[in-house]
Protein backbone atom coordinates (compact mmCIF):
# COMPACT_ATOMS: atom_id res chain seq x y z
CA UNK A 1 0.00 0.00 0.00
CA UNK A 2 1.43 3.20 -0.97
CA UNK A 3 1.85 5.72 1.38
CA UNK A 4 -0.14 9.22 1.06
CA UNK A 5 2.26 11.89 -0.74
CA UNK A 6 2.97 15.11 2.14
CA UNK A 7 3.55 17.66 -0.71
CA UNK A 8 -0.66 18.99 -0.81
CA UNK A 9 0.15 19.65 2.66
CA UNK A 10 3.13 21.49 2.25
CA UNK A 11 1.85 23.36 -0.51
CA UNK A 12 -1.33 24.01 1.63
CA UNK A 13 1.30 25.57 4.26
CA UNK A 14 2.88 27.54 2.22
CA UNK A 15 0.04 29.48 1.48
CA UNK A 16 -1.45 30.02 4.43
CA UNK A 17 1.80 31.35 5.66
CA UNK A 18 2.56 33.55 2.36
CA UNK A 19 -1.34 34.90 3.35
CA UNK A 20 -0.98 35.31 6.97
CA UNK A 21 1.94 37.66 6.29
CA UNK A 22 0.16 39.92 3.78
CA UNK A 23 -0.04 43.34 5.13
CA UNK A 24 -3.33 44.88 5.05
CA UNK A 25 -3.80 47.94 2.41
CA UNK A 26 -2.84 51.21 3.47
CA UNK A 27 -5.33 53.59 3.88
CA UNK A 28 -4.27 57.53 3.22
CA UNK A 29 -5.59 59.80 5.61
CA UNK A 30 -7.28 62.88 4.07
CA UNK A 31 -5.09 66.35 4.41
CA UNK A 32 -5.57 68.22 7.33
CA UNK A 33 -7.61 71.69 6.72
CA UNK A 34 -5.86 74.33 8.03
CA UNK A 35 -8.49 76.29 10.33
CA UNK A 36 -8.58 80.02 10.75
CA UNK A 37 -6.83 81.26 14.50
CA UNK A 38 -7.83 84.04 16.65
CA UNK A 39 -5.64 87.10 16.67
CA UNK A 40 -3.87 86.23 20.46
CA UNK A 41 -2.84 82.82 19.14
CA UNK A 42 -1.41 84.62 16.21
CA UNK A 43 0.36 87.67 17.79
CA UNK A 44 2.16 85.77 20.32
CA UNK A 45 3.69 83.35 17.37
CA UNK A 46 4.85 86.42 16.09
CA UNK A 47 6.34 87.90 18.81
CA UNK A 48 7.96 85.14 19.53
CA UNK A 49 9.90 85.76 16.36
CA UNK A 50 10.25 89.58 17.07
CA UNK A 51 11.93 88.80 20.51
CA UNK A 52 14.73 87.00 18.43
CA UNK A 53 14.84 90.39 16.44
CA UNK A 54 14.75 93.09 19.13
CA UNK A 55 14.43 91.68 23.07
CA UNK A 56 12.32 94.49 23.71
CA UNK A 57 9.76 94.72 21.48
CA UNK A 58 6.31 95.76 21.85
CA UNK A 59 3.56 95.71 19.70
CA UNK A 60 2.54 98.89 17.89
CA UNK A 61 -0.99 96.99 16.02
CA UNK A 62 -2.29 94.45 14.33
CA UNK A 63 -4.97 93.39 11.69
CA UNK A 64 -6.56 90.58 10.84
CA UNK A 65 -6.39 89.53 6.59
CA UNK A 66 -8.95 88.04 4.34
CA UNK A 67 -7.52 84.89 1.64
CA UNK A 68 -9.20 84.47 -1.48
CA UNK A 69 -7.17 80.76 -0.37
CA UNK A 70 -9.26 80.24 2.29
CA UNK A 71 -12.23 81.38 3.74
CA UNK A 72 -13.24 83.09 7.26
CA UNK A 73 -13.12 80.87 10.27
CA UNK A 74 -15.81 81.48 13.25
CA UNK A 75 -16.11 85.15 14.38
CA UNK A 76 -13.18 86.04 16.04
CA UNK A 77 -11.19 84.27 13.96
CA UNK A 78 -9.00 84.72 10.74
CA UNK A 79 -6.63 82.61 8.46
CA UNK A 80 -3.75 85.68 8.35
CA UNK A 81 -2.86 88.48 10.42
CA UNK A 82 -0.18 91.00 10.25
CA UNK A 83 1.64 93.17 13.08
CA UNK A 84 3.74 95.46 13.37
CA UNK A 85 6.21 95.61 16.49
CA UNK A 86 8.73 98.31 17.57
CA UNK A 87 12.19 98.51 19.34
CA UNK A 88 13.29 101.33 21.22
CA UNK A 89 16.31 100.16 21.94
CA UNK A 90 17.11 100.22 17.82
CA UNK A 91 14.35 102.86 16.99
CA UNK A 92 12.92 100.72 14.47
CA UNK A 93 9.61 99.02 13.65
CA UNK A 94 9.14 95.86 11.83
CA UNK A 95 6.62 93.93 10.47
CA UNK A 96 5.19 89.96 10.56
CA UNK A 97 2.67 88.02 9.22
CA UNK A 98 1.08 84.82 10.35
CA UNK A 99 -0.90 82.75 7.41
CA UNK A 100 -2.30 79.30 7.94
CA UNK A 101 -1.39 78.90 3.77
CA UNK A 102 0.86 80.28 1.61
CA UNK A 103 -0.95 83.30 0.22
CA UNK A 104 -0.55 85.73 -2.78
CA UNK A 105 2.17 88.49 -2.32
CA UNK A 106 4.68 87.54 0.56
CA UNK A 107 2.30 85.93 2.85
CA UNK A 108 3.84 82.36 3.49
CA UNK A 109 3.31 79.77 5.96
CA UNK A 110 3.73 80.15 9.67
CA UNK A 111 5.13 83.36 10.66
CA UNK A 112 7.04 85.35 8.77
CA UNK A 113 8.79 88.59 9.17
CA UNK A 114 8.87 91.57 6.58
CA UNK A 115 11.37 94.65 6.16
CA UNK A 116 12.54 97.19 8.73
CA UNK A 117 11.59 100.88 8.94
CA UNK A 118 12.77 103.76 11.18
CA UNK A 119 10.61 104.52 13.93
CA UNK A 120 10.79 107.48 16.17
CA UNK A 121 9.04 106.41 19.75
CA UNK A 122 6.02 106.71 20.79
CA UNK A 123 2.98 109.51 20.04
CA UNK A 124 0.07 109.29 21.16
CA UNK A 125 -1.99 106.29 19.21
CA UNK A 126 1.40 105.79 17.52
CA UNK A 127 2.64 104.18 21.33
CA UNK A 128 3.09 100.35 21.88
CA UNK A 129 1.42 97.89 23.83
CA UNK A 130 3.08 95.42 26.66
CA UNK A 131 2.09 91.48 24.91
CA UNK A 132 1.18 91.41 29.16
CA UNK A 133 -1.66 93.86 28.27
CA UNK A 134 -3.24 91.26 25.57
CA UNK A 135 -5.55 89.31 27.79
CA UNK A 136 -8.27 89.14 25.75
CA UNK A 137 -8.62 86.81 22.71
CA UNK A 138 -10.39 88.01 19.61
CA UNK A 139 -13.10 85.34 19.85
CA UNK A 140 -14.02 86.55 23.34
CA UNK A 141 -13.89 90.51 22.06
CA UNK A 142 -16.55 89.44 19.19
CA UNK A 143 -18.81 87.60 21.34
CA UNK A 144 -18.51 90.16 23.99
CA UNK A 145 -19.80 93.18 21.21
CA UNK A 146 -22.64 90.94 20.36
CA UNK A 147 -24.04 90.28 23.85
CA UNK A 148 -23.63 93.98 24.83
CA UNK A 149 -26.95 95.71 23.72
CA UNK A 150 -25.38 99.19 24.19
CA UNK A 151 -23.11 98.57 21.46
CA UNK A 152 -25.87 97.82 18.67
CA UNK A 153 -23.77 94.95 17.40
CA UNK A 154 -26.42 92.19 17.31
CA UNK A 155 -28.52 94.82 15.31
CA UNK A 156 -26.16 95.65 12.91
CA UNK A 157 -24.54 92.14 12.05
CA UNK A 158 -28.24 91.20 11.45
CA UNK A 159 -29.44 94.08 8.96
CA UNK A 160 -25.85 93.51 7.01
CA UNK A 161 -25.87 89.91 6.44
CA UNK A 162 -22.58 88.32 4.97
CA UNK A 163 -20.37 91.48 5.55
CA UNK A 164 -16.94 90.46 6.31
CA UNK A 165 -15.70 91.59 9.54
CA UNK A 166 -11.95 92.84 10.20
CA UNK A 167 -10.45 92.80 13.70
CA UNK A 168 -7.79 95.29 14.76
CA UNK A 169 -5.06 95.86 17.74
CA UNK A 170 -5.22 99.61 18.29
CA UNK A 171 -4.74 102.34 21.16
CA UNK A 172 -7.25 104.95 21.07
CA UNK A 173 -7.23 108.47 23.05
CA UNK A 174 -9.70 107.82 25.15
CA UNK A 175 -8.36 104.21 26.58
CA UNK A 176 -5.74 103.46 28.56
CA UNK A 177 -5.81 100.37 27.49
CA UNK A 178 -5.14 98.49 23.62
CA UNK A 179 -8.47 98.08 22.46
CA UNK A 180 -9.43 95.18 19.81
CA UNK A 181 -11.70 97.18 17.35
CA UNK A 182 -13.87 94.48 15.54
CA UNK A 183 -15.51 96.36 12.23
CA UNK A 184 -17.71 95.07 9.56
CA UNK A 185 -15.88 95.90 6.38
CA UNK A 186 -12.83 95.29 4.65
CA UNK A 187 -10.60 98.23 6.69
CA UNK A 188 -10.66 101.35 8.71
CA UNK A 189 -11.37 103.47 5.84
CA UNK A 190 -14.29 101.75 3.81
CA UNK A 191 -16.17 100.53 7.80
CA UNK A 192 -19.42 102.89 9.06
CA UNK A 193 -19.92 100.54 11.95
CA UNK A 194 -17.21 99.42 14.67
CA UNK A 195 -16.92 98.10 18.26
CA UNK A 196 -14.05 98.69 20.58
CA UNK A 197 -13.33 96.15 23.29
CA UNK A 198 -10.99 96.43 25.87
CA UNK A 199 -8.31 93.71 24.98
CA UNK A 200 -6.88 93.76 28.54
CA UNK A 201 -10.28 93.40 30.22
CA UNK A 202 -12.59 92.27 27.71
CA UNK A 203 -15.23 95.16 28.82
CA UNK A 204 -17.23 97.21 26.12
CA UNK A 205 -15.84 100.57 25.41
CA UNK A 206 -17.47 102.10 22.37
CA UNK A 207 -19.29 101.80 19.27
CA UNK A 208 -18.23 104.15 16.42
CA UNK A 209 -20.41 104.77 13.28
Amino acid sequence: MSKPSIFPALGLLTILTACSYTSAPTVKKAPEKPEPITGQSAVYKMYQMARSWAPDSQLLKMQSLHLSEVKDGAPGTAPAWEATFVSAAKSQSRSYTFSIVEGEGNLHKGAFAGPEAGWRGPSGMDSPSLMAAVKIDTDAAYKTAMETPRSHAAEYDKKNPGKPITILMERTSKHPNPAWRILWGESAGTSNFSVLIDASTGDYLETLR
